[in-house]
C-alpha cells in the first residue's frame, strides 16, 4: 500500500546550475537534493521515504536555522518548506533562500489554509503551496518541476561563468577595444578614440573574438548584453568592459 500524509493542492504558480558534487568514488554526482524543513518529525520521515522512493536525496531539518547550515549543494535541488517555523517565519526563509540560493525552487506545506500568506508566498516565487493532508502524487511532481527548474538555473549559471571566464582573460586593451566594437565604432573609429591604428583594432579585435570564442560580431554583441545584464542583476552596475576610459 503507497503511504499517504498528504498535501491538497491549494494554488499553482510557475517560475527559473547543472550542479555537480562528488560521490564516494570520486566521480561527479548529479544526484538532486531535495530538502525539507518542518518541525514536525513525522512529516520528515516519510518525505524522506517519498523522496528516496524516487531516486532523489532527501536531506531533512527541524529548524531554519538547522537548513541554513547546511552547505550549498551544487547539484539540482528543491526545498519543501513548512510556512510555520519554531526559529524562523518561512516567509522570512524564502526571502534568504531567494537571494542566496536562486537555483532551489521552494514548494510551501502548511498545516492549515491562510490565504493572505498563500498569496504572498507565490507572489515571491514559490511554485506550489500545499495545505496537509498532502496527497504524495501531487507532491511529487511539483518536487520534479522544482528539480527541473533548478537543473535549468544551474546550467545557465554554468554557462555565464564561462562566459565571465573568457571575458577576464581579455587584456585591458582588448575590453576598450571589444566595448567599442560592440557600440558599433568601425575599425578606423575605434583607434582614433584609442590613439592607436586601424591595423591594432584589428588586431585586437580577432583576438577578442577568438578569446570571447564569438563567431560572429552579432554573437559578441550578444555575450556583452548578457555579461552586462547578469552584472546589472545583481546590482553591482555594468562590466567594466563599457567603460574606455
Amino acid at each position: 500500500m503507497s503511504t499517504q500524509v498528504v498535501f491538497q493542492r491549494h494554488s499553482i504558480n510557475s517560475r527559473h546550475l547543472l550542479g555537480r558534487g562528488i560521490g564516494a568514488s570520486g566521480t561527479p554526482d548529479t544526484t538532486p537534493t531535495v530538502f525539507v524543513v518542518d518541525s514536525d518529525v513525522s512529516v520528515r520521515r516519510s518525505l524522506k521515504v517519498l523522496i528516496g522512493r524516487e531516486g532523489w536525496r532527501g536531506e531533512t531539518f527541524a529548524s531554519a536555522h538547522a537548513f541554513l547550515g547546511h552547505p550549498r549543494t551544487v547539484v539540482p535541488t528543491c526545498l519543501v518548506l513548512n510556512v510555520s517555523l519554531s526559529d524562523i517565519n518561512g516567509l522570512d526563509l524564502q526571502r534568504r533562500v531567494a537571494a542566496e540560493r536562486p537555483d532551489m525552487p521552494i514548494i510551501f506545506i502548511a498545516d492549515q489554509v491562510d490565504i493572505p500568506t498563500t498569496v504572498q508566498a507565490m507572489k515571491a516565487g514559490a511554485i506550489e503551496f500545499f495545505t496537509k493532508p498532502l496527497l504524495h502524487g501531487v507532491l511529487v511532481t511539483a518536487i520534479r518541476e522544482g528539480i527541473e527548474r533548478s537543473r535549468s538555473a544551474l546550467g545557465y549559471e554554468a554557462e555565464l561563468q564561462q562566459l565571465r571566464d573568457r571575458y577576464s582573460s581579455l587584456s585591458h586593451r582588448e575590453l576598450q577595444v571589444m566595448t567599442l566594437v560592440v557600440l558599433g565604432r568601425l575599425n578606423k573609429e575605434a583607434g582614433a578614440e584609442l590613439g592607436i591604428s586601424e591595423v591594432t583594432v584589428k588586431a585586437h579585435r580577432g583576438r577578442v573574438m577568438k578569446k570571447m570564442q564569438a563567431e560572429s560580431l552579432a554573437e559578441l554583441v550578444k555575450m556583452s548584453e548578457r555579461l552586462s545584464g547578469a552584472t546589472s542583476n545583481l546590482g553591482v552596475g555594468r562590466v567594466d568592459c563599457f567603460a574606455v576610459a
